[in-house]
């Protein structure tokens, strides 16, 4: 790995917060990602299950944490397995944690090979009454892959069935929703390697420049600063194709007078970042170009001041879908006469800003949530309004990571330029 490991006391502390949300003699089991195949002998690149780094720290393949906190034996209330590391592995794959690595990584003290968890969890499951087992419940996700995780909950129920079996996801999502100062910083350096990014490109585009062109660049400066690279997959959006939500292809040329919107994000240690700037490829913005850029900038700002304890998800983005209804009727691009019979379930706005205002971010880019719970300090959002005028070729969003706090909210990319006339000085 490319990044400096956090502090173990971040998985000490959050194995503590979720052994006191457990019920009583219950087991709670995290696997790790599996290594996902290409074609032939290819794989992607190893990305850890987040619920397991979240408690562990352990960014390693065929590794699994067991928490029980009732068990009879101190030294089983918290395990860490691990893949047998060899000398044929180190030669071929690069070393692996040795135990005395994995425990200095995640502070668990017991640490087995993998290939004993089947003997070690088979003992443990006759003090144990409840198994907390993990599914992926994210609002977003759609499963078409039977993953490790799955497989182990099949077995568990097929080989003990008379246990009783608890969700560990809701416990998970409601931990992570709210990050630790360990987790802010890690955000926060992710921030910073983003906003190198764009001050590469913004002395790097001219009209002529190829969109993947970009992209290079800012996989360069991201990786150069010690990121695993892009935090998803990012958008490098010329003319029309940004009013495609998520146009991935880059692969466009582009031209003098047109804006390009880039939605890209660091990784670092594998917290992500969320940005979204829009520049002028030929340096300044038209002045329609910057008319429209200043109203969403105005409706990022009124939206990110909206970010404090007690505000409820959507409520907020109804009232930051008011104040974009009044900037559209100023840019002329819908009536305020037919805003006024409009259907209340389809606001005409949405013909122009028609995705959500915030999400959840963290170590997913659109990370766990729950929609009914009020915003809290410690949660990091995303505020990312656009307009999008498919007639003039047109899109803009604006994007910035903000933290809420017991005051008020803390912009994580507040460095990052954002004004119209400081992008384009830079750019010139």
């Amino acid at each position: 790995m490319k990044y400096t490991p956090l502090k173990n006391t971040l998985y000490i502390e959050n194995r503590k917060k979720i052994a006191q949300l457990m019920m009583p003699n219950a087991i709670a089991v995290f696997n790790s990602n599996d290594i996902m195949p290409t074609n032939a002998d290819g794989t992607l690149p190893f990305r850890q299950n987040n619920d397991l780094l979240y408690v562990s720290g352990v960014d390693q393949e065929e590794s699994i944490v067991l928490l029980f906190p009732n068990a009879i034996n101190p030294k089983h209330r918290e395990i860490l397995f691990v893949k047998e590391t060899s000398e044929l592995i180190a030669i071929w794959e690069g070393a692996k944690f040795s135990k005395e690595q994995a425990t200095k990584q995640s502070g668990i003290e017991t640490v087995y090979w993998t290939s004993q968890f089947e003997a070690i969890f088979h003992g443990l499951t006759t003090e144990a009454n409840t198994i907390y087992l993990y599914q992926n419940e994210h609002l977003r996700a759609v499963n078409t892959v039977e993953t490790c995780s799955d497989r182990f909950r099949k077995m568990c129920q097929t080989k003990y069935p008379l246990h009783n079996y608890e969700r560990l996801a809701p416990l998970m999502s409601n931990l992570r929703a709210t990050k630790h100062p360990l987790e802010i910083e890690a955000i926060q350096h992710a921030s910073n390697i983003t906003e190198k990014g764009l001050r590469r490109i913004l002395n790097f585009v001219k009209p002529g420049v190829m969109e993947y062109e970009i992209e290079a660049e800012f996989i360069h400066e991201f990786i150069k600063n010690r990121s695993n690279g892009f935090a998803y997959q990012p958008i490098i959006a010329s003319g029309y194709n940004a009013c495609v939500l998520h146009y991935i292809e880059n692969n466009a040329q582009c031209k003098a007078g047109d804006v390009i919107l880039l939605d890209v994000g660091a990784e670092y240690a594998n917290y992500a970042s969320d940005m979204t700037r829009c520049i002028p490829v030929s340096g300044k913005f038209t002045p329609r170009q910057k008319e429209v850029y200043n109203a969403v900038l105005r409706v990022m700002k009124a939206a990110t001041a909206m970010l404090v304890s007690g505000t409820k998800h959507d409520e907020y983005h109804i009232e930051v879908g008011n104040i974009m209804q009044s900037e559209l009727i100023g840019l002329g691009l819908i009536d305020k006469h037919d805003v006024a019979k409009q259907d209340k379930n389809n606001p005409l706005y949405k013909k122009y800003f028609m995705h959500g205002t915030s999400h959840h971010m963290g170590l997913d880019v659109h990370d766990v949530e729950n929609r009914n719970r009020p915003f809290e300090a410690g949660m990091v959002l995303t505020v990312e309004p656009g307009i999008y005028i498919r007639e003039e070729n047109l899109g803009i969003r604006l994007e910035n990571d903000v933290l809420i706090t017991n005051d008020k909210p803390f912009d994580l990319m507040k460095n990052i330029p954002l004004e119209a006339d400081e992008i384009e000085e830079l750019m010139n």
